[in-house]
């Protein structure tokens, strides 16, 4: 029995990220399109990887349910903070945001095929290397908000792989909070 369970693991991952590839080679020309766009092509990009994730989810047999503990007004910008579980989170991110939203990521991401293409047009990136490069993030993240437009940081940093519930954060998030009255 557990052959056949690792088997079926096994083709069901294989589908997975089969399905995954597929749907995002179908939105990458469309990303190239609205990529120079400036912000209403950034909008336009959350939109797409909206319908991706809806797609993607169906395909994959994953219902998407939400579930908030307080209603919020979607016409406002907010400063979203979470926890980094996996990179299931990112799906269920932008199926959840019915808003502008941009989302802090690292910069190592763009490296990967296709992905990458689609990653940076719809994060702000953070690299992490330098402080420099770190301002240039937290510059980005205020125009965002200056622009009426939601921003997603996970303020650990990285997935917590640790025993304790939290990792300890960055204190960006907090920063830009204070700093835009936001």
């Amino acid at each position: 029995m557990s052959l056949i369970k690792k088997i079926v693991q096994y083709s069901y991952c294989v589908y997975a990220m089969f399905c995954f590839v597929v749907l995002m080679f179908m939105v990458l020309p469309f990303v190239i399109i609205l990529s120079p766009m400036g912000v209403a092509g950034g909008n336009g990009v959350y939109r797409l990887c909206n319908i991706w994730a809806r797609l993607w989810y169906g395909c994959i047999g994953i219902k998407h349910k939400e579930i908030y503990e307080a209603p919020h007004d979607r016409n406002r910008q907010y400063i979203f903070t979470v926890n980094h579980c996996s990179y299931m989170d990112i799906p269920a991110l932008v199926r959840c945001m019915h808003q502008p939203i941009r989302v802090l990521g690292k910069y190592e991401m763009v490296k990967y095929p296709v992905f990458g293409i689609i990653y940076k047009a719809a994060a702000i990136l953070v690299d992490r290397s330098s402080a420099e490069k770190r301002a240039k993030s937290v510059r980005a993240l205020k125009a965002a908000l200056n622009h009426g437009i939601s921003i997603f940081i996970f303020p650990e940093g990285t997935f917590n792989e640790t025993e304790n519930p939290l990792k300890e954060f960055y204190d960006g998030a907090f920063r830009i909070a204070i700093e835009t009255q936001t």
